[in-house]
């Protein structure tokens, strides 16, 4: 089968695996299709974890299973070869006599890591792979940073003013309440964020200057484990994330301060960077995204160190002409939006600068 009709065959399996965005945790997204003689005859997406894997759905979805023993499965992530809670796809593709497996990117996680390619290989299959391989990667980009990394992955996101303020100075926040420089779409795709990360970390400065909900409102969804990072720990007791809902971390110095019922409190060493701290204990978790929506201090600390992959910036049309400057930020830039009430920019840090 040409190259050409692989790319086709594997952007439909990124199509798939794109509809379980932020309900697979802690597995990747994955979707599968079974072709025979040019045309789709099964495929399906793994909808979250414990339920049947992509490539087994896409298996049963095939009315008849006589065409497998002379079809191609195309994945957009090598078959799993061990058992979890449910058995190993590979096993199952070897069982069907499905003689060609194309498959789009190895799972780098130590239970597979091109355990399941061999499996396949051994029972006779022919297996190609790296197809859309950068692709296949970024839709698993979470998933992949906490195998490679050892941390979550990490999206910046913030607002700023036309000449580079992300809000007022810190009196007229206590004052006059948040500054909003984006519109009603723009909040409804943040909240859509939300959705598809696993955490979401703000400073305690913002917590006390906006007191903001961090769920997901104006969206459906799982809505974020939320996490302050406080060094004083001087929280206000009436806060909107003291609704008991979901569970919330407070990272902080002084622990004896903190007084967010139901919160669970993390004392942090002042000998080592916070941001490291935060990881290693979310890693620690399996938690495999962070979402950080500030503020500045915040946002310049992981900056600082280099700890980020990903930055959402909302560029707004009105001028502050004073406030908290924004963050300095590279990368290489990937997307850009308009929306009537700012620009957005999204960026990807580029190894080995920060």
């Amino acid at each position: 089968m040409a190259g050409e009709d692989h790319l086709k065959f594997m952007k439909r399996c990124l199509e798939l695996a794109s509809k379980a965005e932020g309900m697979t945790y802690p597995n990747p997204l994955v979707g599968s299709v079974i072709v025979h003689e040019g045309k789709i005859i099964g495929e399906g997406y793994h909808m979250k974890a414990g339920c049947r894997h992509a490539e087994v759905v896409a298996i049963e979805s095939v009315r008849d299973r006589e065409l497998l023993s002379s079809s191609t499965l195309y994945v957009n992530l090598e078959p799993c070869s061990h058992y979890g809670k449910t058995p190993p796809c590979a096993d199952r593709i070897v069982a069907e006599g499905i003689p060609v497996v194309v498959a789009g990117a190895t799972d780098t996680s130590a239970k597979v890591s091109g355990k399941g390619f061999a499996r396949l290989r051994e029972a006779g299959c022919r297996v190609i792979t790296d197809i859309a391989g950068d692709e296949c990667r970024f839709i698993n980009r979470r998933f992949f940073a906490v195998n490679e990394k050892k941390r979550p992955y990490i999206v910046l996101k913030w607002a700023q003013s036309a000449d580079g303020f992300i809000g007022r100075d810190r009196e007229k926040r206590m004052t006059d309440g948040p500054l909003w420089i984006t519109g009603s779409s723009e909040r409804i795709l943040v909240h859509k964020w939300r959705a598809t990360e696993q955490a979401i970390l703000v400073g305690g400065e913002t917590v006390r200057a906006d007191n903001p909900k961090l769920n997901v409102r104006e969206w459906t969804g799982t809505s974020p484990i939320r996490l302050i990072l406080s060094g004083s720990g001087d929280l206000p007791a009436c806060l909107a994330m003291n609704d008991l809902i979901g569970p919330q971390v407070v990272f902080t110095f002084f622990a004896d301060k903190v007084n967010m019922p139901g919160s669970v409190v993390v004392k942090l060493n002042k000998n080592e960077p916070s941001a490291i701290q935060v990881l290693d204990y979310l890693y620690k978790w399996g938690i495999q995204s962070l979402f950080i929506e500030g503020g500045a201090a915040v946002l310049n600390h992981f900056i600082s160190l280099g700890l980020w992959d990903e930055a959402r910036i909302f560029h707004g049309y009105e001028v502050l002409t004073s406030g908290v400057k924004a963050p300095s930020i590279g990368g290489k830039m990937i997307q850009k939006h308009e929306f009537s009430s700012s620009r957005l920019e999204i960026f990807l840090r580029e190894e080995g600068k920060k």
